[in-house]
């Protein structure tokens, strides 16, 4: 029979000799023995350093089990019971048997209590291990808007979650994934908004996930996505509590890892990429006008440096002639093509921005001037590279900053309009347009159509909240696939 199946000893020597046999060489595990001074009743309590809080260690279990008179009690069955629910005052207890529950308990920080003459034993939760505090998250800054953000512990992250929305729809359901880190994940949705195919299926894509250990919201997210060879994402990420609540409110999923600050949500469609918390916190005309600048920074930052390789080398007789004559002039004695040099520099551009953040925040500054100076001007001025193109560069990497979700993706799309450009002209270029099109149009987000609302024609309620921000009194309808229940103003 294998070791952990079996239950614990009355002997109260046996049962730590059952813990110490599965803890060879671990010495985070301490094993604290002692006896109530009054009928010499012997107890041992288990737990792992660096993770219980000890002043309740000392003052709610270790004083009481001490002094408290307990021999008249000895031979009561309950005893065990009585120990833990009127002699011990910790804010939770429970008495176990189970071997393997015990040890996982042991593993979160809890305290296990044995007890000699008895094969029971007690959980005590005398948990505490420092954290992170609640601060702004520093990659989704805002001006006007909530300041918290999510840390590393479920529990204060699910905490956020319900101090703002005070119902009790919002439903909670955990599970734990990882064969070896047992990491508890939270599923979070409000009944009777979410539709309930979209629970089954994150459910079911949850339940398959089959690994070692999860760290990170990144490695379900990479197990349950819809499309993982995809550059576009089917599920959003973010670390803002309100965010969330937002997307709960929508009829969204929620996924809230423990030991990860980021909160993923699901369905995600494309629009999404768009829209940010402070679209809801500001007046809608200048939502609605910074909204528009970031659909217009998506087709600058993927298709300004293909539109100009283009027109210069296939194209002429579609610039004016003074401003062609201008850029022939600037490009005279340049040693490369211009694809390649556009190709260069955008690999430059993303040396230097990645560099910038994976550096201190004292050295970024010290980047930054480096990078403008030396890429820049020097290069400029030694004649490796244009000025047409630093400028053209530069709007592509000021426009890549207003759409940071998906950075990533417009990378790979700008280099590969750049390459068919560079090959076809103008016809390369469309025809990159389309496939990208086509590929938008054909991916699905846990059943919903990733473009949804991005061509809302028949059903202007969707439009109110995709191109522009309408006001809040018209944003009363829910999007009607996602959502069970479209109006937002009746009650649940």
């Amino acid at each position: 029979m294998n070791k952990k199946s079996k239950p614990l000893s009355k002997i109260l020597s046996k049962s730590i000799k059952l813990f110490k046999d599965d803890f060879v060489d671990d010495d985070s595990i301490v094993y604290r023995e002692f006896e109530n001074e009054n009928s010499r009743k012997k107890f041992c309590l288990l737990y792992v350093k660096g993770m219980i809080n000890d002043e309740v260690m000392t003052e709610n279990i270790f004083k009481p089990l001490m002094s408290e008179k307990l021999k008249k009690h000895e031979n009561n069955p309950d005893f065990v019971e009585y120990i833990i629910n009127r002699i011990t005052t910790v804010n939770e207890v429970k008495k176990c048997s189970d071997y393997t529950q015990l040890v996982e308990n042991l593993y979160i920080g809890k305290s296990i209590l044995l007890i000699d003459g008895f094969a029971d034993a007690g959980i005590l939760n005398t948990l505490e291990w420092k954290t992170r505090n609640i601060t702004e998250p520093i990659s989704e800054t805002i001006i006007r808007g909530p300041r918290e953000g999510f840390n590393e512990v479920i529990y204060s992250n699910l905490a956020l979650i319900r101090r703002r929305i005070v119902n009790k729809n919002l439903k909670f359901k955990f599970r734990e994934i990882g064969n070896v880190t047992k990491t508890k994940i939270c599923i979070c949705y409000v009944d009777g908004i979410v539709k309930k195919d979209i629970i089954k299926e994150v459910e079911r894509r949850l339940d398959k996930i089959d690994i070692d250990g999860i760290l990170d919201t990144g490695y379900i997210e990479e197990f349950i996505t819809d499309e993982p060879m995809s550059l576009f994402k089917t599920l959003y990420s973010t670390e803002r509590p309100d965010t969330v609540c937002g997307k709960l409110l929508e009829g969204r999923v929620a996924i809230i890892c423990n030991g990860s600050p980021t909160a993923i949500t699901a369905p995600f469609l494309f629009l999404e990429y768009f829209q940010v918390d402070e679209d809801y916190y500001q007046n809608y005309y200048f939502a609605t006008f910074n909204r528009l600048l970031r659909y217009l920074s998506f087709f600058l930052t993927t298709s300004v440096p293909a539109l100009y390789i283009a027109l210069i080398n296939y194209h002429q007789e579609l610039v004016p002639t003074p401003l062609l004559l201008s850029i022939y002039e600037a490009r005279q004695g340049i040693p490369f093509p211009t694809f390649l040099e556009a190709l260069v520099m955008i690999i430059i551009f993303e040396l230097i921005r990645e560099s910038g953040i994976r550096i201190s925040k004292y050295s970024g500054s010290a980047i930054s001037i480096v990078g403008a100076l030396v890429v820049g001007q020097a290069a400029v001025q030694a004649r490796l590279v244009s000025q047409p193109m630093i400028i053209i560069i530069g709007i592509t990497g000021i426009s890549n900053f207003l759409l940071p979700k998906m950075a990533n993706a417009t990378i790979f799309i700008r280099i590969a309009f750049v390459l068919l450009a560079s090959f076809l002209g103008l016809y390369g270029y469309i025809f990159g347009v389309i496939y990208l099109y086509l590929h938008l149009f054909s991916i699905r987000s846990f059943g919903m159509p990733y473009m949804l609302d991005m061509n809302s024609i028949e059903d202007l309620s969707g439009a109110k909240d995709s191109y522009i921000r309408a006001p809040w009194w018209y944003l009363d309808i829910r999007g009607k696939l996602i959502s069970k229940k479209r109006n937002r103003k009746k009650s649940i």
